[in-house]
């Protein structure tokens, strides 16, 4: 049987994280796009952390949960504010944290302060009964084996997702403009063989049609990380007619 005849649109939105990320995001933006969430039942609304607040209210009631990211999107933070900035988010009702690992730290191959970066944040979150998203932002990062020594790090510390991007870092080429690949299919297929069973796996950045997501879930992906929802889930009532 093909199981994409089996799928819902609401299955589909219960994959999405829907993005309100951008730097420019208004407060009545985030209004109207968290009424928009609630409408069609996505998984979460990906937020910044002066948001939570508020997106907190507007979703009571609904089963729409609260990501607010954390040490975004450069990861630079010291252990100590990443840790003072999770504890205001969960504060406020999120009930999901997007961790920006610091990059600088792992390209120095300090794995000790990454473990330790991880395992705090990790241990503060299941203390609110939240979950932690480890973002590793793949673009940045120059081989497998690093992507690789994350997701170990990641299933040691029984992590709830590994995630490859936040959709804002990118690379600049030698011709001086800026590029960006974002949820790879090398990645995400890395990701998922080398993350324990039991730590899900969250593409972001670039995942922006319907065909890239059912993808994305053939290769054991759970959660998408996505601006582009209420395209995806247009054409995902068109071909599934429900």
């Amino acid at each position: 049987m093909n199981m994409e005849n089996t799928l819902t649109s609401q299955e589909i939105a219960k994959m999405i994280d829907h993005s309100l990320l951008h730097p420019t995001l208004t407060d009545q933006e985030l209004e109207e796009e968290c009424l928009f969430a609630a409408k069609t039942g996505v998984a979460s609304v990906c937020i910044k952390p002066y948001h939570t607040a508020r997106a907190f209210e507007l979703l009571a009631g609904t089963d729409v949960l609260i990501c607010a990211v954390i040490g975004f999107p450069h990861g630079n933070s010291t252990i100590e504010i990443k840790l003072m900035e999770t504890e205001q988010v969960l504060e406020d009702g999120a009930q999901e944290v997007d961790m920006v690992v610091n990059l600088g730290k792992v390209l120095s191959n300090d794995w000790l302060y990454i473990e330790q970066e991880i395992s705090q944040i990790n241990r503060l979150t299941k203390q609110y009964n939240a979950i932690l998203k480890v973002i590793f932002e793949n673009d940045l990062l120059p081989n497998d084996e690093i992507k690789i020594k994350l997701c170990r790090i990641c299933s040691k510390y029984d992590v709830a997702f590994v995630k490859t991007s936040t959709g804002y870092n990118y690379v600049k080429d030698a011709d001086e403009k800026f590029s960006y690949k974002g949820a790879t299919e090398h990645d995400l297929i890395l990701m998922r063989k080398h993350s324990k069973p039991e730590v899900q796996v969250k593409a972001a950045g670039g995942v922006r049609t319907l065909d890239a997501i059912l993808r994305a879930r053939e290769l054991g992906i759970t959660r998408i990380g996505t601006k582009s929802t209420k395209q995806i889930l247009e054409d995902a009532k068109k071909r599934f007619g429900k």
